[in-house]
């Protein structure tokens, strides 16, 4: 189930070097040494249900099958149900198929791929969940697992060495992945995770949210391929030809139709027509859909005097804990006083919680816990949308999709997200933007900030600590990004994954 089609050699007519070309495939052969070589394997899929996001989202997840109990998608999304209609529901879509393909890499590429089964899910299609790192027993996997491994441990390690992330892993997350070469050695070990993909007809809808699933799905013969990239800086790290590229901003549109800085010493050919679509931003359609309600109880809850409620998301590497200390720290007196609300998500980390209890003195003592209960917290959200809150809420869970979503569904009733500039830039939701981790994340802070829906980003935490203090005493600077969120959501800037989803069915008209 392969094209036969040699995709590290070049890249939309741009050749690679003989050079890259062979460590592309030396990359690969290690890791077949390495792992295993599963290319004549037969794996078979079934759908199964998976927590909180196959009631609340329709999910189906893929997961491996008993002997030869092969998943018959089609017949399987006829017989779920369709949602409930919505103003952007569309009812002729009868439950059919869209896969959404993914990976675990830290929450980024989990929180957009549930972004794009909420709009899915919304519109009449029944998602299903197909995460090349789950299946322990491929190669394709078990190479995945290996890398996320290396990502997460350099993320980590760049916020406690000044030194190593100055001198690699800001330079490796700014322009060594920006390196057309990089795409080289990506697609050959994509080329590992094909025996994954036997059982998916050929023409199935298909969103990969991270490359090395739309890189895979087309190295399988997939004709339907969405390629949603992720980040606002243009990178050959993203790039999967003969799948048609998403971007959530006009710049990205624009840096990646050049392949812009990607070889210096070349002039590149650009992106063909038809292999690049600007969509907006990959927003959950349960908070597309209640933006003018939940920036209306903003308004009131902080222009009439009530708590300011902060939102802090650790995302899945554990990175930031210092900063986040700080920041709680800061906040305490204010919620003492009743003047703030805090709700700390570490998602899984539960390491994360019990060491922000040890560095933060009078922490426990404010705390509710709310852990490993996904159904106690959307009790929680849901009267907080209407309700009042005060001091300190955490919450935890061991099970990843409600780690994910918990952040989703305390976003409708936060005031403000104190976040890096991730994924979580292109949510409409006012934010507080710290330090990024990766230089490739830069430009999701210049993107809020110039639509006006969240704040610049802040180096230090100096900066960070005097932005909560003006949050506090001047309250129509949320009023102000909520002004913003709802100007931008008129022109449909938050409706990127409805677009995602149209194109994965319908192609490019």
């Amino acid at each position: 189930m392969t094209t036969g089609t040699d995709r590290a050699r070049s890249a939309f007519g741009n050749v690679q070097d003989e050079a890259t070309y062979r460590k592309a495939v030396r990359s690969k052969e290690k890791f077949l040494r390495k792992f295993g070589d599963d290319s004549k394997a037969v794996y078979h899929l079934k759908a199964a249900d998976v927590p909180v996001i196959s009631e609340t989202l329709g999910v189906r997840d893929l997961v491996l099958a008993d002997g030869s109990d092969a998943l018959d998608i089609r017949a399987d999304a006829e017989a779920q149900p369709l949602p409930q209609k919505t103003e952007r529901t569309v009812p002729s879509a009868g439950g059919s198929p869209v896969v959404v393909g993914n990976i675990r890499m830290g929450f980024g590429h989990y929180r957009i791929s549930m972004a794009m089964a909420s709009a899915a899910h919304a519109m009449g299609y029944t998602p299903y969940w197909l995460d090349l790192a789950s299946f322990r027993e491929s190669t394709g996997s078990k190479v995945i697992e290996y890398q996320n491994g290396l990502y997460s441990m350099g993320s980590r390690l760049s916020q406690k060495v000044g030194a190593f992330d100055k001198l690699f892993w800001e330079p490796l997350n700014s322009e060594g992945f920006r390196k057309l070469s990089y795409n080289s050695g990506d697609q050959k070990n994509a080329e590992l995770c094909v025996p994954l993909f036997q059982d998916l007809p050929r023409d199935v809808p298909y969103i990969g949210t991270h490359v090395w699933p739309s890189q895979a799905a087309v190295h399988a013969g997939l004709t339907h391929v969405v390629n949603a990239i992720p980040d606002n800086w243009p990178m050959a790290l993203h790039l999967a030809e003969g799948s048609i590229h998403t971007v959530q901003t006009p710049s990205a549109y624009l840096g990646y139709h050049q392949l812009r800085g990607m070889d210096p010493s070349r002039q590149l050919r650009p992106m063909p027509k038809g292999s690049l679509v600007y969509t907006g931003h990959y927003v959950d359609h349960e908070l597309v859909s209640n933006i003018g309600r939940d920036c209306a109880a903003r308004r009131e809850r902080v222009l009439g005097g009530g708590a300011v409620r902060y939102l802090i998301s650790v995302g899945g590497a554990g990175a930031q804990q210092d900063l986040f200390a700080s920041i709680i720290e800061h906040l305490i007196p204010y919620v003492s006083r009743g003047e703030a609300a805090l709700f700390v998500n570490v998602g899984d980390h539960r390491d994360v919680w019990d060491g922000l209890l040890a560095s933060v003195h009078g922490l426990s003592e404010l705390t509710q816990i709310h852990f490993d209960d996904f159904s106690e917290v959307s009790s929680f959200t849901d009267s907080a949308l209407d309700g009042d809150v005060t001091g300190i809420h955490a919450f935890c869970d061991a099970d990843i999709f409600s780690a994910v979503y918990s952040s989703n569904v305390l976003m409708r009733c936060s005031d403000i997200l104190v976040t890096k500039p991730s994924e979580f830039s292109f949510y409409p939701v006012p934010k507080l933007m710290i330090h990024r981790v990766g230089g490739h994340e830069a430009w999701g802070a210049i993107r809020a900030a110039e639509i006006g829906d969240g704040t610049y980003e802040m180096d230090d935490t100096d900066e960070v600590l005097s932005m909560i203090d003006s949050l506090q005493s001047d309250r129509d600077l949320i009023s102000f990004m909520c002004d913003r969120i709802e100007q931008a959501n008129a022109i449909g800037v938050y409706d990127g994954a409805y677009k995602v989803v149209e194109l994965a069915v319908n192609g490019i008209g």
